[in-house]
C-alpha cells in the first residue's frame, strides 16, 4: 500500500489541478507542465535548487547534532563552571529567531568580527547555531532517560566517564531520540529556505526568480510546496526505516 501521505499529496495535486472553484481563477499549469518546452525549462529551473536544498540542511544538521550533542554534555556535568555555559547557550540560541540570526550572520559577523562568510557557511552557520540549542535539549532529555544502573553497570568494570558515554550510554539514548532528530532534520529542510533571503539558489530561491518572470505565481508557488511534500515525506520514510531497523536489532538475541 502507498503511505498515507503520499496519497494525501497525490489528493491534494489533483485537487489544486481542478481550478479554484467559484473564485473565477483559472489555473496555468502550462507554466510548469512537463509536456511542452517552455514548462520543461522551467521545471528544470526549479529543480536545480534541490542540491543546495539538500546539501544546506544535510551540512547544517551535521553540524548542529555534534554540537548540540557537546552542549548537552557540558549542561548534564556536575561542575557548574561547565553546565552553566551549557545552559546559557540553550536558552540564547533556542530564544533567536532562525530568520533574524540568518540575517545576522550574514551581515552582522563581517563587521563584528572580521569574518567574511560566503552565503552557503553564512546559512548553515545560522541554522545550525539556532538548532543546535534543541539537539541539546534532545541528547539531554535522551541521556537522562537512560537507567541508573547503566551508568553504574559501565563505572563498576573500570570504564572511563568517555568510554561510558561513547559504548555504553550514547548508543542507547540514540536509539530512544532517533525520531525527534529525525523530525529535527525535516525542521531543517523546510527552514532551509530561510536562506533564500541571502541569495542562496536553493529551492525557494529558485520559485521567487522564476515568478519576476513568469506571471504566475500561484502555480509556481504550489509546485514549490509539492517539491517540499515530496522530499520530506522520503526523508520521513528514511527515518521511520532506521526507527525499524533498530527496533529489529534490539529484540535480537544477544
Amino acid at each position: 500500500m502507498l503511505p498515507n501521505r503520499v496519497i494525501v499529496i497525490a489528493l491534494l495535486a489533483a485537487l489544486l489541478t481542478t481550478g479554484c472553484g467559484g473564485t473565477g481563477y483559472t489555473w496555468g499549469w502550462f507554466v510548469v507542465s512537463p509536456w511542452t518546452a517552455k514548462g520543461q525549462t522551467n521545471l528544470q529551473f526549479l529543480m536545480s535548487g534541490l542540491g543546495w536544498t539538500l546539501a544546506l540542511a544535510i551540512c547544517a544538521i551535521i553540524v548542529s547534532v555534534i554540537t548540540g550533542l557537546l552542549v548537552s554534555l557540558l549542561s548534564l556535568s556536575k561542575t557548574r563552571l561547565l553546565s552553566w555555559p551549557g545552559r546559557v547557550y540553550v536558552e540564547s540560541f533556542r530564544s533567536i529567531p532562525m530568520l533574524v540570526m540568518v540575517l545576522w550572520v550574514y551581515y552582522g559577523l563581517p563587521l563584528v568580527l572580521g569574518i567574511e562568510l560566503g552565503i552557503f557557511a553564512a546559512g548553515v552557520l545560522a541554522l545550525a547555531l539556532c538548532d543546535s540549542a534543541f539537539e541539546a535539549e534532545i541528547f539531554r532529555s535522551g541521556i537522562q532517560s537512560i537507567d541508573r544502573g547503566q551508568h553504574e553497570a559501565a563505572e563498576s568494570i573500570g570504564l572511563p566517564w568517555l568510554d561510558k558515554m561513547r559504548f555504553v550510554i550514547l548508543p542507547q539514548a540514540i536509539r530512544r531520540i532517533l525520531p525527534p532528530l529525525g523530525n529535527q532534520f525535516v525542521y531543517m529542510l523546510k527552514t532551509s529556505s530561510l536562506v533564500s533571503i541571502i541569495g542562496l539558489p536553493e529551492l525557494t530561491r529558485k520559485a521567487n526568480e522564476l515568478v519576476v518572470t513568469e506571471p504566475r505565481p500561484l502555480e509556481i508557488y504550489t509546485f514549490l510546496i509539492l517539491e517540499y511534500m515530496v522530499l520530506i515525506v522520503i526523508v520521513s520514510m528514511g527515518v521511520r526505516y532506521l526507527e525499524r531497523r533498530m527496533a529489529v536489532s534490539d529484540r535480537r538475541p544477544g
